[in-house]
């Protein structure tokens, strides 16, 4: 995510002291957060300001499937990111919010890192399809070609599963940072699908193993993750 920017978050629902917890969390992070008690209240407010929309479900009057409906019709608001927050936590509800464009469902009650981790996951995917893309990435003898979706270690091409390029690619690109294996999972695989920290560990050995020489820059921090040491 772009370091200096501060994002904007709305938090919509009708529990005031839910939205008070989901403020003073959020805001601890670093985030500028406003919040509405009801689809109606938030209507009212700049919505095409906000950088993404954390939106309940069942509320008194507009639901917030309704308002999310809305805001995909308008042009200024087509592109907000939508996470929804719902007790009802059915197949039918969760494909109807991923039909109306939301980037992500958390079914109450959730612990507030999982809200944490899920919103920097939308926020870092959203800023992505925003950023241009370079073509390559480059560590000494270490070379992604992002759009054939090659690696080559000093030369020599290496076979990659999807996997493991997409690894490789969020460590390389962000060399320093450290990725905990949730925020790998958030980003790399599917949501539908369930992934347990160990899956992450078996593929990062395998990737530090196609990688020969420059293994040792994939670096764990135990406690925290993974992180690329150039």
């Amino acid at each position: 995510m772009a370091e200096n920017k501060k994002y904007r978050i709305l938090v919509v629902d009708d529990e005031d002291d839910l939205c008070e917890i989901l403020k003073f969390n959020l805001e601890t992070e670093g985030y500028f957060v406003d919040k509405a008690n009801s689809a109606e209240e938030a209507l009212e407010k700049d919505l095409p300001s906000f950088d993404l929309l954390l939106l309940d479900v069942m509320m008194g009057g507009m639901s917030g499937f309704s308002l999310a409906k809305q805001l995909k019709a308008e042009p200024m608001t087509a592109e907000l990111p939508i996470v929804f927050l719902t007790a009802r936590d059915t197949e039918n509800d969760t494909v109807t919010g991923f039909n109306l464009g939301a980037d992500d469902y958390i079914s109450k009650p959730f612990s507030i890192r999982e809200v944490l981790v899920r919103v920097r996951a939308v926020l870092r995917r959203t800023d992505e399809r925003e950023r241009p893309q370079s073509t390559m990435l480059r560590y000494q003898g270490l070379e992604m070609n992002l759009d054939k979706k090659t690696v080559t270690v000093d030369g020599e091409p290496v076979a990659f599963t999807k996997t493991e390029f997409e690894l490789l690619r969020f460590l390389l690109d962000e060399k320093g940072r450290v990725f905990s294996r949730q925020e790998l999972i958030d980003r790399i695989w599917p949501k539908d699908v369930l992934v347990l920290d160990r899956t992450v560990d078996v593929n990062i050995t395998r990737l530090r193993k196609k990688i020969g020489r420059f293994s040792k820059c994939i670096v764990t921090r135990l406690g925290f993750g993974y992180y690329f040491d150039a």
